[in-house]
């Protein structure tokens, strides 16, 4: 699942000890740009963090994968990233533009252009 949206708000980054090593998680909420603007909580766990240095006002679009896991009959669900694209400056669709050569002199010019002769 992809969402397409502007980050407005990077939570507090949270850390910790577990079986296999340290690790960290950071949440960071996003507006989506759609008619009816929504905001949503999207985490990034591990080297993601590191990867991804994300400020507010960032434009992105997030592949995500949604996890639901049950607690004292409750269940909690987490949208995780694992794939995020910097829209605009820096990302690589950005830079190309479009394949068109830049405009230039006119591509018939010729020495008799003051005569209104057809090139046919």
């Amino acid at each position: 699942m992809e969402i397409k949206g502007t980050v407005i708000q990077l939570l507090q980054m949270q850390t910790g000890m577990g079986k296999k090593g340290p690790w960290k998680k950071q949440e960071f909420i996003i507006e989506t740009q759609a008619q009816y603007p929504k905001k949503v909580c999207l985490s990034a766990w591990g080297d993601k963090v590191d990867q991804y240095k994300l400020v507010v006002g960032d434009v992105v679009n997030v592949s995500v994968d949604l996890e639901s896991r049950e607690y004292n009959g409750r269940w909690y669900t987490e949208a995780r990233a694992w794939k995020l694209d910097k829209v605009g400056a820096g990302s690589s669709q950005g830079a190309r533009g479009n394949d068109f050569p830049p405009p230039g002199d006119e591509p018939f010019a010729s020495d008799s252009q003051a005569s209104d002769d057809l090139p046919f």
